[in-house]
């Protein structure tokens, strides 16, 4: 039996995870700012509120909190938000884990492929350098909020999260009801590489990674398979058996959406996951149109 500590228990990620880790006999408790759940434990990033005591004797620790970074446009207000609920929040987590006389011997904290930045067709290990642009400074000073634990035998990982596939939130449940109406189409030119992987194998991953003591640092969580922005729509509409005739030009993105839809609709990311592949991690879903019909139930 492992004592788990998780935050963002309550999101996509985290409400996926948790049950799955109960029925393999590991305990979790939810660190969270909104106490809903029994046993939960508080603390409050922008007040730097954490009781170190109440996080002493944990195992493990899987950090997943972080503000929606495609829920709204990016206001300068968003932009701090997206940036403290990271960075900010893994510092005080790691500055407090660090005075522990019991700390966790692993410490899987969420991260993102946005690291890379945009990079067009080049091939992105975890080996690859970092990029430019808000989301990538965003992920590089996130990891190195870790830095209070380098001095302690502490075995950390980068879960760097391709895009997320699942009916149940993320970008597919908010793409569903324009491609249901046969409205869909592709972003741009539809050539910018987009790497994803489903819910189910994100879960899978994390579990292994858990278990995994060989594993360490960055590891991209994203199916061996990524696909264009318009192979992508292809897919979809096929699934949905929907037409994908209405693009969305750039132009019409950018003015409506502004320095998101740069970063998160037209950067072109083509990540692998070269370290979960090089450890025989299998997946569940390697190809988009299994993962998609498995999702959607078709």
């Amino acid at each position: 039996m492992t004592r788990i500590l998780i935050t963002g228990g309550s999101g996509l990620i985290g409400a996926a995870l948790i049950p799955i880790l109960e029925t393999r006999g590991h305990v979790c408790t939810r660190l969270s700012h909104n106490l809903k759940y029994p046993g939960q434990l508080f603390w409050n990033i922008q007040s730097k509120q954490l009781d170190a005591h109440s996080i002493e004797g944990y195992d493990a620790v899987i950090h997943l909190a972080g503000e929606n970074v495609g829920s709204s446009r990016w206001t300068k207000s968003k932009k701090d938000l997206i940036r403290s609920s990271r960075v900010d929040g893994t510092r005080l987590l790691c500055e407090k884990i660090a005075t522990l006389k019991y700390p966790p011997t692993v410490f899987l904290c969420a991260s993102a492929i946005g690291f890379y930045g945009n990079r067009g067709k080049e091939e992105l290990t975890e080996e690859s350098s970092s990029g430019t642009g808000f989301l990538s400074s965003v992920v590089q000073d996130w990891e190195q909020a870790t830095s209070p634990l380098d001095t302690l035998h502490i075995r950390k990982v980068f879960m760097r999260f391709g895009v997320i596939l699942s009916g149940k939130g993320g970008a597919l449940k908010k793409m569903l009801p324009p491609f249901k109406l046969g409205l869909g189409g592709k972003i741009g030119n539809g050539k910018q590489f987009m790497s994803w992987i489903s819910l189910r194998d994100t879960v899978q991953a994390i579990v292994y990674l858990l278990e995994a003591e060989q594993i360490q640092g960055a590891v991209n969580m994203t199916s061996p398979y990524p696909v264009t922005n318009e192979g992508f729509t292809k897919a979809l509409g096929k699934q949905l058996k929907r037409p994908t005739i209405f693009p969305l030009p750039a132009l019409v993105a950018k003015l409506t959406l502004g320095e998101m839809a740069k970063d998160l609709l037209l950067a072109s990311t083509k990540a692998h996951p070269q370290k979960l592949q090089n450890h025989d991690f299998k997946f569940k879903h390697p190809h988009l149109e299994l993962a998609l019909a498995d999702i959607l139930g078709v």
